[in-house]
């Protein structure tokens, strides 16, 4: 074979579960027929959750310093904020960072691991067997067929390989369209942040930097184009003049795009050989600029679980509970992007539901669950039905600071940079660690809570996953702890027969 997974798709999705395969050691390539990472803004909200998982990696700090910390987000750009400073976080922000910055630090994480990115190289077809996957694909050199044990189709709402998997794509089409735009307003002040919603429609304007906005635009007149059709220079100015009043000192524009409200998901995350991830497994209205953040959510979830198939570790289950898991969150993503996008209408009802709504996530605890949603903090898994039952089973780990047996302080994000399996010891009388030594996937760790934690009082052990969920933890009042935590580590981390040499 050429390579043991490729990707076919090389935006911020494929570069982030290039990284996730290589950090493994796995053989991956990713498809990509653009010459460079996108020159356009596109996805500009790095969301907490996002933000969490990249730093369990050590990305995390590479894009802040590119981009602008921002502790508020909107739901249906309602007057009232979510505060995600309330979030119990770390990363109780998100971050203001063109899609262009993101997607060139996934890339260079990528290659400096060792994975392979495959420029100006298009995917014409995708063939599965029983030991594998055949692409064809076409370059500057011609075309040929590549082999790999896996393919991941990262390549957007129009996926060849969610095609060719012969994967349906449920759901609707847009009943309307908006405009997308970055663009050069010389008569705004610098920094201004312009939100609007009347009878002629809504505007949205939030500074990238001093000199240029992002707008959003959904112009009552032209929410009836075909998303195909280009956006133009005077179109753009007329919408943003019916929906400000002036064209704010348009000067110059870096980028138009039109899209839609269509709505669809994957009826399946995997085929055989064959997977999904990001927009080729689900689309729907930009809102709250979510899209993108679950993307790179699913390729965190995703590869270590393909790592294990290839390296020969992982249980049969593991890879089937990458659709389990994320497709009734994605679910509920689309749901939640539908409901914001009934609230961007104006007419009175509306707009009385909307002022309604502000008036409700004003109250701390409604504003907190909002921003949870939005900011995917409260994605969990369901329990493991094989491990003994605990509050942390398929929980989200925040990031706990650490008291180690030496006394020395650590962070628990930091023991997830090489994405092992973390094993984490509370109760340091026992350090009998030695028989899971065979587990070059799994790092284990002696410590105690430097702050308490309701939910971990009676903590023993816990098994936290690559992804940065709890597989399992156990009660101090295990009757026998040292057994329970070599079978929960046997089940998720393989027999140690099953081990590499």
């Amino acid at each position: 074979m050429n390579y043991e997974v490729i990707l076919i798709g090389g935006g911020p999705v494929g570069m982030m579960l290039a990284g996730e395969l290589a950090l493994a050691g796995v053989k991956v390539c990713v498809i990509e027929r653009l010459t460079e990472t996108t020159p356009y803004s596109r996805a500009l909200t790095v969301h907490p959750r996002t933000l969490e998982i990249l730093d369990m990696r050590g990305v995390k700090s590479k894009l802040i310093r590119k981009g602008r910390l921002l502790s508020r987000g909107h739901f249906a750009g309602l007057e009232t904020p979510l505060d995600f400073s309330a979030l119990d976080s770390s990363s109780n922000h998100t971050l203001f960072l063109p899609q262009s910055e993101t997607e060139k630090v996934l890339e260079e994480w990528a290659l400096s691991l060792g994975a392979e990115v495959r420029r100006e190289v298009e995917a014409l077809s995708v063939h599965q067997d029983e030991d594998g996957v055949d692409v064809k694909i076409a370059g500057p050199n011609g075309a040929t067929t590549l082999r790999s044990a896996y393919v991941v189709g990262t390549d957007g709402a129009r996926s060849l390989v969610r095609k060719h998997a012969n994967i349906s794509f449920e759901g609707t089409d847009a009943t309307f369209t908006a405009i997308l735009g970055d663009a050069v307003l010389s008569d705004l002040a610098p920094m201004s942040v312009l939100s609007r919603i009347t009878a002629k429609g809504l505007v949205s304007i939030m500074p990238i930097n001093e000199q240029v906005y992002r707008v959003l635009i959904i112009d009552m007149e032209r929410r009836n184009i075909s998303k195909d059709e280009p956006v133009t220079l005077e179109e753009f100015r007329s919408s943003i003049v019916r929906t400000t009043g002036s064209d704010l000192g348009l000067k110059e524009v870096n980028w138009l795009s039109r899209f839609g409200n269509a709505t669809r998901q994957a009826g399946r995350y995997r085929n055989g050989r064959l997977f999904l991830a990001g927009d080729s497994a689900h689309i729907h209205f930009p809102a709250g600029g979510q899209g993108m953040n679950v993307g790179l959510q699913e390729a965190m979830n995703l590869g270590w679980k393909l790592a294990g198939a290839i390296k020969g570790w992982a249980p049969d289950w593991l890879l089937d509970s990458y659709h389990t898991e994320r497709f009734p969150w994605n679910t509920a993503l689309l749901r939640n992007t539908e409901v914001q996008t009934l609230l961007l209408d104006a007419t009175p009802p509306i707009m009385e539901l909307r002022s309604l709504l502000a008036n409700l996530i004003q109250i701390p605890e409604a504003n907190y669950q909002v921003a949870a949603q939005v900011s995917a903090m409260d994605v969990h898994y369901a329990p493991d039905p094989e491990a003994p039952p605990h509050p942390l089973n398929g929980k989200r780990l925040k990031d706990l600071p650490l008291k180690l047996k030496d006394g020395q302080l650590m962070n628990s994000y930091s023991y997830l940079n090489k994405g092992h399996f973390l094993l984490l010891n509370f109760h340091v009388k026992e350090q009998n660690s030695g028989q899971w030594a065979t587990y070059s996937h799994l790092q284990v760790v002696h410590a105690s809570l430097v702050e308490a934690e309701a939910d971990w009082n009676d903590v023993h052990s816990v098994l936290i996953r690559p992804d940065g969920h709890v597989a399992w933890a156990i009660s101090r009042s295990d009757p026998n702890p040292m057994q329970t935590i070599s079978e929960g580590i046997a089940r998720w981390c393989g027999n140690i027969t099953n081990q590499e040499k």
